[in-house]
């Protein structure tokens, strides 16, 4: 009976421990069950040194599979590829998701730009470092620039490449750019509505924790930003250059990258393809995987 008592003592404390941690940092608990679902799926974590620095990726799909890499958006991390990287892996394709120096768990080395054009190389020395000769290469919002600029400056190691909801075009902001590094709950509730159509209602406990990663990594993005500002990486004059077939994926209703941005990419590429999806916006590569999936996975095998 004693024994009995200790186990459920035991028990009381772990579950009071864990309800805490949760209050205190629920988005951790959020992460930690999405790379759970991850491994559950075949994706497995690891890190490799690029640039003299500790860059973390995950990597799915079979030894022998061709290699597909995935370059997340701005402020994201690999994790967010989740669905769509299963869903390619399934297909046989080895699926590689590193976080960008300066996200995720990637070291955020302080003498380093965070512009395009340098986290486009550090893309390239991941590569290197794990000898991915060539890749079809896909990359979201400023992933997708990134991803240009890889494709235009090195054509040898893109086979095919995919943007979604991509950045990249000489065009300034209709929004605030200010909300990408949130300081409010008001602040989070706008960014929520530029990125989905139909935001969630975050209670304030978790809006907090937000708040406080977002405080903690502003400092990168920000200097992302104002690398971008320039207009030194703007990829207009590269697109026309590209030569690998090329799909365009966007949300019918994004609001950080208006879908008229994916028209105009595609009219600079004559070999690309465009494809809208209804009621999806800027996550759509999360909240629309599903639908993009497939045609992701056919333009992949075709």
């Amino acid at each position: 009976m004693k024994s009995n008592k200790g186990w459920w003592l035991a028990a009381v404390i772990l579950t009071a421990v864990a309800g805490i941690a949760y209050w205190e940092r629920p988005v951790s608990f959020f992460n930690r069950i999405t790379d759970a679902d991850m491994y559950l799926s075949g994706a497995r974590s690891n890190w490799v040194i690029v640039g003299g620095h500790r860059v973390h990726y995950f990597v799915e799909g079979p030894p022998e599979g061709k290699a597909v890499v995935f370059v997340h958006e701005m402020g994201g991390h690999a994790e967010d590829w989740d669905n769509l990287a299963e869903a390619v892996a399934r297909w046989g394709f080895r699926v590689y998701l590193p976080d960008l120096p300066g996200y995720g768990q990637s070291e955020q080395p302080a003498d380093f730009s965070y512009s395009v054009r340098d986290e486009a190389e550090a893309v390239v020395g991941f590569m290197d470092a794990l000898k991915i000769q060539d890749a079809d290469l896909g990359g979201w919002s400023v992933g997708g620039a990134i991803v240009q600029h890889i494709a235009a400056r090195h054509p040898e190691r893109v086979r095919k490449l995919i943007l979604f909801d991509s950045a990249g075009i000489y065009e300034a902001p209709k929004w605030d750019v200010s909300l990408m590094t949130p300081k409010t709950a008001a602040d989070l509730k706008k960014l929520d509505a530029l990125l989905m159509p139909q935001p969630p209602n975050v209670p304030p406990y978790i809006a907090r924790d937000i708040l406080r990663r977002s405080k903690d990594n502003a400092w990168v993005i920000r200097r992302a930003i104002e690398a971008m500002r320039t207009g030194n990486d703007a990829t207009d004059k590269l697109l026309p250059r590209l030569k690998m077939p090329v799909l365009i994926l966007w949300g019918e209703l994004d609001r950080i990258t208006p879908v008229s941005q994916g028209k105009k990419i595609s009219e600079l590429v004559p070999q690309s393809q465009l494809e809208v999806f209804p009621g999806c916006g800027h996550l759509a590569p999360t909240q629309c995987a599903d639908d993009i999936g497939p045609v992701v996975v056919e333009f992949l095998i075709s």
